[in-house]
């Protein structure tokens, strides 16, 4: 796995958008994604939706990701 960001497309609400993450990371997201039963577009809007203006999208994605596989 590579550990440097790599950009990866979004669409949020009916918007293109690309956000860096590192793979492991993206990789957590898409399987939250799918155990939720929700399409990653949909979760990564949820996201944008909630995390304000102090945060970047890809920082909230990966908080997003930490809290989800800590809280297990």
């Amino acid at each position: 796995m590579n550990s440097r960001p790599r950009k990866h497309s979004l669409t949020l609400r009916g918007h293109r958008t690309s956000v860096s993450l590192e793979d492991e990371f993206w990789l957590a997201f898409r399987k939250i994604a799918v155990e939720d039963d929700q399409p990653i577009n949909v979760l990564a809007a949820e996201i944008d939706e909630a995390r304000g203006t102090d945060c970047g999208l890809a920082s909230a994605i990966r908080l997003f990701v930490l809290k989800r596989l800590t809280a297990r």
